[in-house]
């Protein structure tokens, strides 16, 4: 296929596709997936091999969101069965963090509900940043707090955070159907102070909620205007309570087109696959590694997922193998640029990922409920999932998260 030879070419320069050519991807029938996804991993495995990268989520304050960003079950007037519960303590957090990196984790990224941090916030982050630290001076720490103030920035950055999310979600025309309590151009600025503060920035995408192949190619587009050096693309969850709980338009085939669209569009940058990946891709996850180079251990903001040990054998028997902590994330061209880059501790760099889909604002990941890293709360096996037909919605793979931070339970990492 031309069109596929031509991204191919253009991702291992890393030129920008046309807007034509990333809508083209998108309108590529199931019979041609396997063609898309082979083209699009050429292009991962030229900047990233075979290397998986792990980031574990810590939702710090759950719920109660004076936003209404309808995607999110911790929105205001959200209905959704979700825990809800105010700050960890350094001590809680830096332990439930601590599952995460003894599952393979290398970043662990602080998420917390809300329009934004106050600077007593902030307080609490720095404190919780730092006790982290203390206890894996390698670790990866992204922060995803909601809109930044001046200032805020450049004070996480100090404490030792690496990278900051805040997802622009969609594209800008339709921003408005989504979320009236804060702006598009809000998210930019913060994305923007993020940078100018030298932290590694990250946003990116929830698809799933309704939008058009040109919503997509937009926000996708402006995105790479933006450079971060990572891109979450979350697959919405439908949670039942909020406003798009009836939004079930994503199949294993589209999820694939959007992820191979997404890597042609920014070839070189950290491709996350965040929240909604059990619920949506299912048994084809394994195909979505050709195509992104980073997904979530364990469980998301307010949902789980599947267990740890399976995302590991995933990994393996899909012939990928786990990123060290020692390793850069980043190509050296990026990795430079940002002063030591995503997976690089030397010079602070990083990237991190949040604020997606079911929970608010999150670690590039709200979207879905995930679980992972081969340890966890045991529970009895499942009894055998009934036939479904193939346009019928998964809602029977939606779980509310019900462990880890903010209760008693061991989570799931």
């Amino acid at each position: 296929m031309d069109l596929l030879n031509t991204l191919v070419h253009k991702g291992l320069r890393r030129e920008s596709p046309t807007r034509e050519e990333a809508l083209a991807v998108l309108a590529t029938s199931d019979d041609d997936v396997l063609d898309v996804v082979a083209a699009a991993g050429r292009v991962r495995r030229h900047w990233f091999g075979r290397r998986v990268k792990l980031n574990y989520l810590v939702n710090l304050k759950s719920g109660l969101c004076p936003e209404d960003c309808s995607y999110c079950s911790q929105r205001l007037g959200s209905k959704a069965e979700i825990l809800k519960y105010t700050w960890l303590k350094p001590d809680q957090a830096s332990a439930a963090a601590a599952a995460g990196v003894s599952g393979g984790a290398k970043r662990v990224c602080l998420v917390a509900s809300g329009r934004g941090p106050t600077d007593r916030d902030v307080d609490r982050v720095t404190d919780t940043i730092k006790a982290i630290k203390e206890q894996n001076e390698a670790v990866e720490v992204c922060a995803c707090l909601g809109l930044l103030s001046d200032g805020q920035a450049e004070r996480l950055r100090e404490a030792g955070a690496d990278a900051y999310n805040h997802n622009l979600n969609t594209s800008e025309s339709t921003y408005g159907d989504i979320t009236t309590t804060h702006t598009y151009a809000d998210r930019v600025d913060t994305v923007n102070k993020a940078h100018a503060a030298g932290l590694s920035a990250c946003s990116g995408l929830i698809a799933g909620m309704g939008e058009s192949d040109e919503d997509l190619v937009d926000v996708v587009f402006s995105l790479r205007e933006l450079d971060p050096d990572s891109v979450p693309v979350n697959f919405l969850i439908p949670m039942e309570g909020t406003p798009l709980a009836k939004e079930w338009h994503l199949t294993p085939q589209r999820c694939l087109r959007i992820l191979a669209m997404t890597r042609f569009v920014c070839p070189d940058v950290e491709v996350r696959i965040a929240g909604g990946r059990e619920v949506h891709l299912r048994t084809m996850q394994p195909l979505a590694l050709h195509l992104a180079n980073s997904i979530f251990l364990g469980d998301y903001l307010t949902s789980e997922g599947q267990a740890g040990h399976t995302d590991l054998e995933m990994i393996a028997d899909a012939g990928f193998e786990v990123e060290g902590a020692g390793e850069v994330t980043l190509p050296e061209h990026r990795a430079s640029v940002r002063g030591g880059g995503c997976g690089s501790h030397e010079g602070g760099g990083g990237c991190g990922s949040h604020d997606g889909a079911d929970g608010g604002a999150g670690c590039g990941s709200h979207a879905g409920g995930g679980s992972h890293a081969g340890g966890g709360v045991c529970a009895p096996a499942p009894a055998p999932a009934a036939p479904h037909l193939a346009d019928e919605p998964r809602t029977d793979l939606v779980s509310v998260r019900r462990r880890g931070a903010g209760t008693d339970l061991a989570p799931n990492a």
